[in-house]
């Protein structure tokens, strides 16, 4: 089981940039999918964006294409997602989760390996 843990999301206004960061560890001798996914109260997870950590092949979704870019540090064991142009709908408990094979399939239930979560909150 890969150990996630991730960090960076506090409260911005509109318009504003972040960048939340998911440290690993366990899972030096395997290949993985990486995704962040979100909640928000009342909504279903939403997978944003993933990659594949040994070839760097990574996308966002739609609905964040543009304003989101998932990206790697191998030495440091850590993915990042950099948000920028943010709005209040991607206010929402952000999630790193880790999975094996199959990228870049998002859904929730086929990640075995979750961070705690972190929180952001974009206000108009």
């Amino acid at each position: 089981q890969v150990r996630l843990v991730e960090s960076g999301g506090k409260s911005v206004q509109a318009g504003g940039a972040l960048r939340l960061s998911c440290v690993a560890s366990g899972a030096s001798d395997q290949r993985y999918c990486i995704a962040w996914f979100r909640q928000a109260p009342g909504k279903e997870r939403e997978g944003v964006a993933w990659i594949f950590t040994p070839s760097g092949a990574a996308s966002a979704v739609g609905s964040v294409k543009g304003r989101f870019t998932i990206s790697q540090d191998r030495a440091n064991n850590t993915v990042y997602l950099e948000m920028d142009g943010l709005i209040p709908e991607d206010t929402a408990m952000y999630y790193c989760a880790a999975k094996r094979l199959n990228c870049p399939d998002l859904r929730p239930t086929l990640y075995p390996s979750w961070g705690q979560g972190t929180q952001v909150t974009v206000s108009s």
